[in-house]
């Protein structure tokens, strides 16, 4: 990335890079910097992110700008800024580039802009921090593009919009619910849902929150982990359950069931079976 470089000279600065697989204009960044300056550069996104401890000093559209820590900060793509520590342990902070094309596509608007470079919101930053904390782990598609429209939500209050989608009427999602049903086991993506119901990614995800009062991945969760009693209780191997209703192995199969029905799917077998 623009501005960062491929090693750091002292050791206690460090950086790591991330990309989400299969989706394009998204860039995760984390990193702790304690004696490293940026220069002057820029980046073709929104670069938006948090302070997770210490603070960091820049300057941005000919300002300078300090940012502490539990402080969001928000930077519109194109402009010049640096980067230095404004404390002395240095800057603890995660970062998510978003590029215009892909914002919109995830929300069917145009014109997103941030006025505040900083905003000290601690509630808002910390949630944000678990996101993207959360974006970092391997996920699965739906459960990645649901975390990343709730990391755009978050952010929704801060941003001034020009073009504003105005809300759809309520839909009823049938069509996505029997679509969950039948595809347990695939790799099912927001786009894919969004695109039956004729909405943005954001818009479809926030109307059916609205209704359903999940997300559509906690939705296929369910569906997935009923699907798996239905065969547990026909005696079908817990391992095999697991792959056939699209979990990962069987210990993914025991931690959710377990989550939500408070036993295992061994356990659950053997009662039923008996």
């Amino acid at each position: 990335m623009q501005g960062v470089p491929a090693q750091f000279s002292d050791e206690t600065d460090r950086a790591r890079f991330r990309q989400l697989d299969g989706l394009t204009g998204v860039e995760l960044y984390h990193a702790h910097i304690s004696r490293y300056a940026f220069e002057p550069h820029t980046h073709e996104a929104f670069g938006i992110g948090t302070i997770d401890a210490g603070a960091e000093r820049f300057r941005y559209r000919g300002a300078l700008h300090t940012a502490p820590a539990q402080s969001l900060v928000l930077m519109n793509p194109d402009e010049l800024h640096t980067g230095e520590s404004a404390s002395e342990e240095g800057w603890r902070y995660r970062m998510i580039y978003l590029s215009p094309d892909r914002l919109t596509a995830l929300t069917g608007e145009r014109g997103w802009w941030f006025t505040d470079a900083v905003r000290y919101e601690p509630q808002r930053a910390l949630r944000l921090s678990a996101l993207l904390a959360m974006l970092w782990q391997p996920q699965e598609p739906l459960a990645r593009d649901s975390l990343l429209l709730a990391a755009v939500d978050l952010l929704r209050p801060c941003a001034r919009i020009a073009d504003r989608v105005l809300p759809e009427p309520a839909h009823r999602f049938d069509r996505i619910k029997e679509y969950l049903r039948d595809n347990l086991a695939a790799s099912v993506t927001l786009d894919e849902l969004a695109a039956l119901a004729s909405l943005s990614p954001y818009h479809f995800q926030r109307q059916f929150k609205a209704q359903y009062h999940v997300t559509p991945h906690q939705m296929l969760m369910a569906f997935r982990l009923f699907r798996a009693k239905e065969l547990l209780a026909l005696g079908v191997p817990a391992a095999d359950v697991a792959l056939s209703v699209g979990l990962t192995d069987q210990a993914h199969l025991t931690r959710s069931f377990a989550n939500r029905y408070g036993t295992t799917p061994v356990r659950y077998q053997k009662q039923v079976r008996r």
